[in-house]
């Protein structure tokens, strides 16, 4: 077994997509598993979650990677496949401290399973789901964050939510 890249991915964006092609190739698969319950609420359902990351795979040409899902803890999930390996991306002095906590407690729990921790490339590392839903919210351009699926579904969410996609229709503008 290659290795798994846990996380929410609501939605994925391109800095997870380089951190997935980046592990691909040092690994020689990746599986992403989808986290199903998280303790924030999800923007996108895991069912959609999941098929946004299958369709940004084929968008981005990456292969060698799998798509799966868990709702236990994340330790409980490798030991029941298998694996012994997971990778996180580290984007900021925040993500590391969160990162530096979940890793100890993961060690506690499973001392058998390890975690790698990678920076996204430069142009990336601002790049964050909420960032990116942020910005969908406002109607603004998407393209340098999440791939075309990715931003056609973001912005048909909000086309529903607010009944259009650009802040200035929202504010009443023309």
């Amino acid at each position: 077994m290659g290795v798994i890249y846990p996380g929410t991915f609501d939605p994925v964006t391109l800095g997870h997509l380089d951190i997935i092609r980046r592990a691909r190739d040092i690994f020689g698969e990746v599986q992403v598993a989808i986290v199903a319950s998280t303790p924030k609420s999800a923007f996108f359902p895991l069912t959609e979650r999941m098929s946004l990351l299958r369709e940004a795979l084929l968008e981005s040409r990456l292969d060698g990677v799998s798509v799966g899902s868990f709702d236990c803890l994340l330790v409980d999930y490798m030991r029941s496949i298998g694996a012994t390996v997971f990778i996180r991306g580290l984007r900021a002095n925040s993500d590391f401290e969160f990162e530096f906590q979940m890793q100890l407690v993961n060690r506690r729990l499973a001392p058998e399973i390890t975690g790698i921790y990678m920076m996204p490339s430069e142009n990336m590392i601002y790049i964050s789901s909420t960032l990116v839903r942020e910005v969908a919210m406002y109607g603004g351009d998407l393209s340098t964050f999440v791939t075309p699926g990715v931003q056609k579904a973001l912005q048909e969410r909000f086309s529903a939510r607010y009944g259009t996609t650009s802040t200035s229709e929202r504010n009443g503008q023309s």
